[in-house]
């Protein structure tokens, strides 16, 4: 079996971490199995979906690096749903309701108010046909439910609970019976997604459908959906969802941490992908160095069914470690893009003191810019600035120099090179003095040494 995976967000926002967990999680497996990676948008909302926003969410999903083979849309495809829902009336699973939506909601209420739980109690499937044109005739449109098959029902051999061995949580079950017969068609003729997804699904050949764990219970009513049309289900595995470092929910949270949001932070793309697949995994969270290493370490095993934990300062700490490792080749684009020049040499020397990519802005500043030196010691800036080596520089130099500073001061370890580092950069911490000096050159390193801003 090919396999087959989708990723199908609704183009009425930006895509945030929740979203792309899922959509990396797809995309991985698909890549370890040599399998196909598609994008469907549903896009059936027509009030909220955009194309601003599709394209935003494409926008996103190729900086990742998350290359689809295929897309579809929701829009294109109402006639396929027509003609699945026409087969479903005709089988008897779908049948029309005309209650409003106040009056839907008074009935819950008196369910509630006896002990009974808030079940639909197919009013709408005991119409005569006189009733139901009597109610057209008022002026009322219907809404169309699917007939879950259940303990009341001779749509044999469906039990009233429906199971599956889940990829990710093993074996799982949803009691139907207890379940409202879902509404898949709108008043408005518009379709919903329990009921489009699974004509989707079915006809594109998805072999595995993996979302979150909020699903679960569609999961149960979508299996009697596919046995219904006669198709046979993907495999289906529901991932925990994100919680935040402080152990709550992430959900009201999710717009802050667009992927939208985040590339304008400066992290990487790399460091997202790695991260947010690998939170709530049995695997170290440790910078990789391409999607295809990570898609090597997949595995459903090693998901957890807890909560997976998302820390922004985590991710920042990531999004360190990548940079530290990211070779120049690279990183050459983004350095051109921020406007910094330098070269490898410069890259070498200061992307281990880098956090986001734009830091290294500052540095260059440092390097080519002017900067007013900071003096901590008088004495010994002018020995050094005595000392400085007057031939052609190169990574020798500095060696060769504070070998005789060492000598002449009879200074070391950070009464030696403190004052140095304020008076070359202005800063109290920053790359290898001895990685920098070469960059500055001696006219600059002199003059600061001197105090004159250079």
């Amino acid at each position: 079996m090919t396999v087959t995976v989708r990723f199908a967000p609704s183009p009425t926002g930006r895509l945030h971490v929740g979203n792309i967990r899922t959509a990396l999680l797809n995309w991985l497996f698909a890549r370890k199995s040599g399998g196909t990676f598609l994008l469907r948008l549903d896009d059936t909302d027509l009030q909220r979906s955009t194309e601003a926003f599709a394209d935003g969410i494409r926008s996103d999903l190729d900086w990742l690096g998350l290359v689809w083979a295929r897309e579809e849309r929701q829009s294109a495809r109402t006639d396929r749903y027509v003609a699945a829902a026409e087969f479903l009336k005709k089988q008897g699973r779908l049948y029309a309701c005309y209650e409003t939506e106040d009056e839907l909601d008074r009935k819950r209420k008196r369910q509630l108010a006896r002990g009974l739980p808030p079940i639909y109690d197919r009013s709408g499937l005991k119409l005569t046909g006189p009733e139901r044109a009597a109610l057209e005739a008022e002026g009322r449109t219907p809404h169309w439910r699917f007939r879950l098959a259940n303990s009341e029902d001779g749509f044999a051999p469906l039990p009233t609970i429906v199971s599956w061995n889940d990829l990710i949580r093993g074996d799982q079950t949803v009691d139907v019976g207890s379940l409202s017969d879902p509404v898949v068609i709108r008043a408005d003729g518009s379709f919903l997604y329990t009921f489009t997804s699974v004509v989707d699904d079915a006809e594109l050949g998805i072999t595995h459908v993996i979302r979150g764990e909020d699903h679960v219970t569609n999961t149960g009513v979508q299996l009697q959906l596919f046995e219904a049309l006669g198709k046979e289900p993907p495999a289906f595995g529901h991932h925990s969802l994100l919680i935040g470092a402080d152990g709550h929910a992430l959900s009201k949270r999710l717009g802050a941490l667009s992927i939208e949001s985040m590339r304008a932070e400066g992290l990487e793309p790399l460091a997202i992908a790695s991260y947010t697949a690998l939170i709530g995994t049995s695997d170290a969270i440790e910078a990789q160095h391409s999607l295809d290493e990570l898609a090597r370490h997949f595995s459903f095993d090693k998901i957890s069914t807890g909560p997976a934990r998302f820390d922004p300062e985590e991710l920042k700490a990531l999004n360190a470690r990548v940079l530290h490792a990211t070779p120049f080749e690279q990183a050459e684009a983004g350095l051109r893009r921020l406007g910094v020049g330098g070269g490898a040499g410069f890259w070498q020397a200061v992307r281990g003191n880098l956090t986001v990519m734009s830091d290294a802005v500052a540095w260059w500043q440092i390097v080519d810019g002017e900067i007013d030196p900071k003096v901590e010691d008088a004495a010994l800036v002018e020995q050094a600035a005595a000392l400085l080596p007057a031939a052609t520089w190169d990574d020798t130099t500095w060696d060769v120099w504070i070998a005789a500073l060492k000598t002449a001061s009879g200074r070391k370890g950070k009464a030696l090179f403190h004052p140095l580092r304020l008076a070359l950069t202005g800063r109290e911490d920053g790359p290898e003095l001895k990685a920098l000096l070469p960059l500055l050159g001696r006219e600059k390193v002199l003059a600061r040494l001197q105090g004159r801003r250079a």
